[in-house]
């Protein structure tokens, strides 16, 4: 069977903006919102010359999204069974703001796709995310049985993270009207979140002894 032929490199550069644009359009408008004609205007290509390289608005769609889990998911690969379970989680914390500053588009196109059923990635929910989200969750109910952390539901501790992370992103308009002229909402964002999962996180029992922990 012959290879596909490599792009070159005029044809790259095409994709590369097509799928810069959309990543805008889709972003603001969200799925439903955008539309072709949009993201061929915003890339500086015609129609025709967009269905060339992308035959509907849903392929460049599921590009998008396939590529924005690798991201999304890294930071959770990256927590360690060996490492002092504290810092791992508040090391996890950390990147996932860093993602919410670094990429507030793709933070927002992922909840655009939540918040409408995720009609398009219910495949990477359930063979990516669930599978690695059920693995750390193990480690970090690993961590709990030996008490070297609180006894917290390992899962609602991960969503809690998502939440006030990605909410920096998803809402970023929201929080700069409220804080202000002249704050850095992730900078700020940091030590508030570390300090609050510290105390937690932490093993003391007598601290944590009435959070309800969701054995599964």
């Amino acid at each position: 069977m012959s290879q596909p032929r490599p792009k070159t490199r005029i044809q790259q550069k095409n994709q590369d903006a097509i799928l810069e644009a959309a990543l805008e359009v889709f972003s603001q408008a969200g799925f439903r919102g955008a539309t072709l004609d949009q993201i061929a205007d915003r890339a500086g290509l015609s129609k025709p010359n967009l269905l060339y390289y992308f035959p509907s608005k849903e392929a460049i769609h599921v590009q998008l999204i396939a590529g924005l889990l690798k991201v999304w998911l890294d930071p959770l690969r990256q927590l360690d069974p060996a490492g002092e379970p504290v810092e791992e989680i508040l090391a996890y914390i950390r990147r996932k703001l860093e993602l919410s500053r670094d990429f507030p588009r793709e933070s927002r196109l992922f909840a655009n796709e939540i918040l409408q059923g995720a009609p398009r990635i219910q495949g990477p929910l359930h063979d990516e995310l669930k599978p690695l989200v059920d693995d750390k969750a193990a480690v970090i109910a690993g961590w709990i049985a030996a008490g070297r952390l609180a006894p917290l539901d390992p899962h609602h501790l991960i969503f809690s993270i998502w939440a006030t992370t990605q909410h920096y992103a998803d809402f970023d308009v929201q929080v700069r009207a409220v804080l202000g002229p002249g704050h850095d909402p992730h900078t700020e964002a940091e030590p508030y979140l570390v300090a609050l999962f510290r105390r937690a996180l932490s093993p003391d029992a007598t601290t944590h002894a009435d959070i309800p922990v969701n054995s599964r």
